[in-house]
């Protein structure tokens, strides 16, 4: 049996997920697991979780194209050793790789390291872009959101509300009280 597994990142891909879902029911997948979660948070990928835990001997995980997948190396290595530990072969559509052959494992590891080392070197480069532009006095970063609550803060622990209170009433962290209470102190 094929099995798809279809993801894009954000709300906004819409029309990208339902063309992976075209694709992946064109290549004859039986059975399709979609969601719209970042692939960094592996937690928070149920889809993917409950199709790996679907798939049995014989049957194959299709993905349209690798990062839909997996964004490193060591997560592509752990799904694909799991499949092959249940009998199950990977397909992705968009390389033609099958990892229930030989010659498609080695081009998924050597593809798989490629991927992981353009994410790697774009993550360099935003890196020096902000560095260049916080040293050209162009990037200030993030507002500080409870920073700027401070004097709320301190005058509702004034009036003896505490820091669970103070937090939930300003919409800020815990613990972002606490570390203004601290540093008032």
């Amino acid at each position: 049996m094929l099995i798809g597994y279809a993801r894009t990142s954000t709300l906004d891909q819409k029309a990208s997920i339902e063309a992976q879902v075209r694709d992946l029911r064109a290549a004859g997948c039986e059975k399709i697991f979609q969601e719209q979660v970042s692939s960094v948070d592996v937690r928070r990928r149920e889809q993917l979780s409950q199709a790996l835990d679907f798939v049995r001997e014989g049957d194959a995980l299709v993905v349209t194209k690798l990062d839909r997948l997996a964004r490193s190396v060591a997560h592509l290595l752990e799904i694909t050793h799991y499949l092959a530990e249940r009998g199950v072969a990977l397909r992705i559509l968009d390389l033609g790789i099958d990892t229930g052959t030989a010659t498609g494992k080695l081009l998924l590891t050597v593809l798989g390291g490629i991927a992981e080392f353009e994410r790697e070197i774009m993550l360099e480069r935003q890196r020096e872009g902000i560095a260049k532009a916080k040293a050209a006095g162009k990037y200030k970063g993030r507002k500080p959101t409870a920073r700027a609550k401070s004097k709320d803060v301190l005058e509702l622990h004034a009036q003896g509300v505490g820091p669970t209170e103070i937090a939930r009433r300003l919409g800020i962290g815990r613990a972002s009280v606490y570390r203004i209470l601290r540093d008032a102190a």
